[in-house]
């Protein structure tokens, strides 16, 4: 009897365990979009979010992310803002640090793309 029993409870419990993962996986399967759904959505949710920000304040993060950049001098350097579209212009003292404003903006959240046109500074004595 006490087998029995025990036998009842394990197959009691197997069958709310298999009804569990059928709904989780029934439930996993609605939530998925398909392909069509997919092609529709262009920018994820979390995106919109960042999208959002003003271009004034992404001019502002911009110029911060600049002063905590190491060996950037960003005295000379524009910096607009357009629906999330980062225009850098102006000069640097080094052709390294074209990258390294470029990168410091990239980082910045709600900017889409940069466009670095920097340049690197010429000496007088050259």
């Amino acid at each position: 009897m006490k087998t029995n029993g025990a036998s009842r409870i394990l197959g009691a419990l197997f069958a709310v365990a298999i009804a569990t993962c059928a709904t989780y996986a029934n439930a996993q399967t609605r939530e998925m979009p398909n392909d069509a759904s997919m092609q529709s959505q262009s920018v994820p949710a979390a995106s919109n979010r960042n999208n959002n920000r003003s271009d004034s304040a992404i001019v502002r993060d911009v110029r911060r992310a600049f002063t905590r950049t190491t060996n950037l001098n960003s005295a000379n350097i524009r910096v607009e803002a357009r629906h999330g579209i980062v225009t850098l212009t102006g000069t640097v003292p080094r052709q390294s640090q074209i990258a390294r404003a470029g990168n410091a903006a990239r980082s910045v959240r709600g900017v889409r793309s940069v466009h670095n046109r920097l340049t690197e500074r010429r000496r007088a004595n050259q």
